[in-house]
């Protein structure tokens, strides 16, 4: 199958390239550049130069693919003033601010979601997108048969779930796939590793509270087949959980990495989450356990690779340098 991929080159893009190639596909990749689509080259998968917010240049790709894997997101955050960039990361950002970018980015992905959508309706093809199991319904165990949480703050994103409902409805051949906010493996910049960052500079790895939240993890490998699954063998309007973990105590995570970097492992009040977390602030205290077995069911998928802590204790997590 001929796959257009965007994201292709990011931590969870590149692993799915590779799964595709592995497995005989064609793989177009969307690059930013094209000194970033020699990456793509090296693997075997052939270059679109573009981003996801140019249009024409997503319906192009997607028009000459028989399926599609969309994983980027829009991420503009140059776009915001300097002041208020800064304020999103130390956690004092107005909030008007904050939604304005948030809501850009939605709109961008939807838009992009569509527009592949739309290039593929003809044939029928295969559309896979992700979303985040941070926007399920906090506190209880998340399944792919419920929706997100309207009320919940990851419902902004999580909404484009419907534009796929609709495109399954007009023919496409859609699925989502939600992963959780941990997805790790050697080369992880996503959240985990950025706790380990904050933690160093801070000298304490906090938990909010007593640190009982669940956070749900998955190995990149082991979300790439899931992907690669979804788009071979998915049916229209299908949603699926990339979780091999299904709950981690967010404190076992603080004082694993606070052990590792020798610095004490403490709770800190939600009051102080945003200055000490930056952006992270409003989601390190979700409660956010999530089940795959349904997915594990109806795709065959079965998790392989290393936890998220034998990855912590045999990875570089510790050893890369300061981003």
């Amino acid at each position: 199958m001929r796959v257009f991929v965007t994201g292709a080159t990011g931590f969870i893009g590149s692993a799915i390239v590779n799964e595709l190639i592995a497995n005989g596909h064609d793989v177009l990749g969307l690059a930013r550049s094209e000194a970033s689509g020699e990456k793509l080259r090296r693997a075997g998968a052939r270059v679109q130069v573009g981003t996801v917010e140019d249009l024409d240049c997503l319906r192009k790709a997607a028009g000459s693919a028989d399926g599609a894997i969309h994983t980027a997101f829009y991420h503009k955050i140059s776009h915001i003033p300097p002041r208020a960039r800064l304020g999103i990361f130390l956690g004092g950002a107005p909030r008007n601010i904050i939604q304005r970018f948030m809501g850009a980015a939605v709109a961008a992905d939807r838009a992009a979601i569509e527009t592949i959508g739309q290039s593929l309706k003809q044939s029928g093809g295969p559309l896979v997108a992700t979303f985040g199991t941070l926007g399920m319904k906090p506190g209880r165990l998340a399944t792919e048969d419920q929706s997100y949480d309207p009320e919940f703050i990851g419902a902004l994103r999580a909404r484009t779930e419907d534009v796929l409902q609709t495109l399954a409805a007009q023919g496409v051949r859609t699925s989502a796939v939600r992963l959780p906010p941990s997805v790790h493996g050697a080369g992880d910049h996503g959240f985990v590793a950025e706790l380990i960052k904050i933690a160093r500079k801070k000298n304490q790895s906090a938990y909010v509270g007593d640190g009982r939240n669940r956070w749900p993890a998955v190995h990149r490998i082991d979300a790439a087949r899931l992907f690669r699954l979804a788009l071979e063998n998915g049916p229209a309007g299908g949603t699926y959980h990339g979780i091999a973990e299904e709950g981690i105590p967010f404190r076992d995570i603080a004082e694993l990495i606070g052990s590792r970097l020798s610095v004490p492992a403490a709770g800190i009040s939600p009051e102080n989450a945003s200055k000490h977390f930056g952006f992270l602030g409003p989601f390190v205290s979700i409660d956010n356990p999530a089940s795959s077995a349904l997915t594990q069911e109806r795709l065959d998928w079965k998790p392989t690779q290393p936890t998220l802590f034998e990855d912590l204790e045999t990875q570089d997590y510790f050893s890369q340098p300061e981003r």
